[in-house]
């Protein structure tokens, strides 16, 4: 990773704090953005009544601070979800899975009455589809998933080595321009044996905070 797109991720990561109030279990999601997150959490870390985190290394990351980590079950919902994204376009859809999280983050991300996402400048795309889109499966059915998947005009690509924190494996589809997201998340959903798709578009993020070059920049659904 370059220093500069690092410092793009500091800077959106930093924006993002104003978000977190003390009292509030806060979800976290994952990835070298969520990281720089936590990392400046500070003081604000032992104000928290607890987080709810989407991945085992975000969970040892947060309770290296000191923060209670709390069962999604044992919470009605959450006021504040922060999470970055692979991709991101202007409608604030998403791309995510890059770090296998995807089913953990959706669920989070499900769960929270405000979802901001915290990006680099080189994440957001006019077009999805430019990172492969990740797609949960059960083990058995990879092989279904995948001829399904070529069917949509993609080609799927085992991401072998990698077990999520579920126990499934993932499937990573090339070759898609997504314009309607949320129609194509619909029909990954249905396919027998997807466990979730890494497309955020039916619900997608609340605020897009993105680092540049020359600071910081907001992006919400009204554009």
């Amino acid at each position: 990773m370059s220093n500069p797109q690092q410092q793009q991720k500091q800077v959106a990561a930093a924006a993002a704090l104003r978000f977190v109030e003390p009292g509030m279990v806060l979800g976290v999601g994952t990835g070298s953005t969520v990281n720089a997150f936590i990392d400046q959490l500070g003081d604000r870390a032992s104000g928290l009544a607890g987080a709810v985190s989407s991945s085992e290394a975000s969970s040892a990351r947060l309770a290296a601070l000191g923060v209670k980590l709390i069962d999604l079950n044992e919470v009605d919902g959450l006021g504040l979800y922060v999470d970055g994204a692979d991709e991101a376009n202007a409608r604030l859809e998403l791309i995510k899975g890059g770090g296998a999280a995807l089913t953990r983050e959706k669920i989070v991300a499900a769960a929270a009455k405000r979802f901001v996402c915290i990006v680099d400048e080189s994440k957001v795309v006019p077009v999805l589809g430019r990172f492969p889109l990740p797609v949960e499966v059960i083990p058995m059915a990879r092989a279904l998933v995948a001829r399904e998947l070529s069917k949509l005009g993609g080609r799927p690509v085992w991401r072998e080595g990698c077990t999520t924190d579920n126990g499934n494996q993932i499937l990573d589809v090339h070759g898609l321009a997504i314009e309607a997201a949320v129609d194509l998340e619909s029909r990954i959903n249905q396919i027998t044996g997807v466990v979730a798709v890494g497309l955020f578009a039916a619900r997608p993020a609340d605020l897009l905070i993105v680092g540049g070059p020359r600071g910081v920049r907001e992006i919400t659904a009204a554009g």
